[in-house]
């Protein structure tokens, strides 16, 4: 499906930040702090600690354990591992969707985990998810414009119908067109792909600067996740986003992203750009993953072949 051009700037509609520069006052933080800032969000010793309750007890489980990270400006960050290794944890704790065990999550100069209200509903605009399952993500009760204008109706008043124009115009952006088509209809009317179309336009109704997506493309079809990767690169283009792009398929890491962080029980055991970690990776962990990863590139897979070989050069942070 086309993307449409970019919106004007009025309720809803995205902003181009190209033009502004990215200069607004963070909470907790001056414009000059800001601007002194490379990075959007940084990561700093981050801990989550199950502990068993019941009459049984069980063993205490460490889902994160001192996880450190930066995410520049306009950048995309992918946080990858198997499955448990703590990368969704992760996720949410950067979004203060649970509470840390310890450590701490700054966004633009400021803790995501200040308890003061105000700060806490613009955080809510500035930050934003998108979840892995297009199919359980969205409310089947309600039509497709209800769940997406429902952000500006908790945020600025009113009921979703109110915004109306604005949905239309974000069905519009990402590929849903002509949006007044589909506005009225209910979440089953729509194909995988769709659906998580329309995750994206209720995510990015807030104007945010920030996004998490959570294997937001791996319970697509690979023909669909392309396209769900480009409508993604754009608007990361268009608008200046920057995203933690938390995945599984190092396929799509490569397609996406500038830097990777490898995560392997709780914690990050290799860094890097995309180039570094795909061709020379340090950990032991990391060659397993790409040895068990396809490669489209021939040459660069004979590459990784011969480097996977040699021995390896032990955990790097």
């Amino acid at each position: 499906m086309p993307v449409s051009p970019a919106l004007p700037e009025r309720h809803g509609g995205l902003r181009d930040r190209s033009a502004l520069d990215g200069r607004r006052p963070g909470p907790g933080s001056g414009l000059l702090a800001e601007l002194a800032m490379t990075a959007l969000l940084q990561v700093r010793d981050l801990a989550k600690t199950y502990h068993p309750s019941g009459l049984f007890g069980g063993r205490t489980v460490r889902a994160v354990d001192g996880v450190s990270f930066d995410i520049e400006r306009g950048g995309t960050l992918a946080l990858v591992g198997e499955s448990g290794s703590g990368k969704s944890t992760t996720g949410r704790l950067v979004m203060n969707l649970i509470k840390p065990s310890a450590g701490e999550v700054i966004f633009d100069g400021g803790s995501v985990y200040e308890p003061s209200r105000v700060v806490q509903r613009t955080l809510r605009r500035r930050m934003q998810v998108i979840f892995q399952d297009p199919y359980a993500s969205l409310n089947p009760r309600k039509t497709v414009g209800h769940i997406v204008g429902q952000p500006l109706a908790i945020h600025r008043g009113g009921a979703p119908s109110r915004y109306r124009d604005d949905v239309i115009r974000m069905l519009d952006l990402v590929g849903l067109s002509p949006g007044d088509r589909f506005i009225g209809r209910m979440p089953h009317e729509f194909s995988g792909g769709q659906r998580q179309r329309i995750a994206i336009a209720r995510a990015l109704m807030l104007e945010p600067e920030f996004v998490v997506a959570d294997e937001a493309v791996s319970a697509l079809d690979v023909s669909v996740q392309a396209q769900i990767l480009q409508l993604l690169l754009k608007l990361q283009r268009d608008y200046k986003l920057t995203f933690l792009f938390i995945t599984h398929d190092l396929a799509v890491v490569r397609a996406i992203a500038q830097r990777v962080a490898v995560m392997y029980r709780g914690r990050i055991v290799e860094t890097g750009s995309v180039e570094e970690v795909f061709t020379a990776p340090k950990h032991d962990y990391t060659r397993a993953l790409l040895a068990a990863s396809p490669i489209p590139d021939p040459a660069l897979a004979r590459r990784r072949g011969r480097l996977l070989q040699a021995p390896s050069a032990g955990p790097a942070r």
